[in-house]
């Protein structure tokens, strides 16, 4: 690879994109970053009420967790964004063509069980509508999915294997 990974942790709520953002930066010591931190507060407000975000809703939203990666292309960085469908990621790959996507998947009823379990915004009735919308990664794109069972440790030890990033590669 030889550069430092540039890398969207993607997936429906609850299935632990932030935990699994941070094992990875932090082993790369690179930066991290938590998309539902670039969301609106009408966007915010609308999940927290059990409405589900529309495109339009999500463009600016899209635009600048696109605009976070175009940035530390050359340094490489972390982000958790749920990048649910093919348009999304598009997006995020024209603003940073490198960027590879770390696709975290997991049974229905265990990420129910950890989205009950949190202090988060997206309530669970949201889940039906995230898991309808969800368009798998494509074999044309830069990515893999990971189940959710194994350690953050071991689905990061995978991801670095699958993607050839080496210690060397953030030095």
């Amino acid at each position: 690879m030889g550069e430092a990974p540039l890398v969207v942790v993607m997936g429906i709520s609850g299935v632990g994109k932030s935990a699994i953002g941070h094992e990875l930066a932090d082993r790369f010591s690179l930066e991290y970053a938590d998309g539902d931190d670039f969301h609106s507060e009408a966007n915010i407000a609308k999940m927290s009420a059990g409405t589900p975000l529309t495109d339009e809703d999500r463009r600016p939203w899209l635009a600048d967790i696109g605009r976070w990666l175009h940035e530390h292309d050359a340094t490489g960085g972390v982000i958790s964004c749920s990048a649910l469908k093919r348009v999304y990621r598009d997006v995020l790959v024209g603003a940073a063509p490198r960027t590879y996507f770390l696709h975290l998947t997991g049974d229905h009823e265990l990420i129910r069980s950890r989205m009950e379990h949190r202090d988060h915004f997206m309530p669970t009735s949201l889940l039906a509508s995230q898991e309808q919308t969800l368009e798998p990664l494509q074999d044309d794109e830069n990515g893999w999915a990971f189940d959710i069972t194994p350690s953050p440790a071991e689905i990061v030890d995978e991801f670095v294997v699958r993607a050839g990033i080496s210690q060397e590669d953030t030095a």
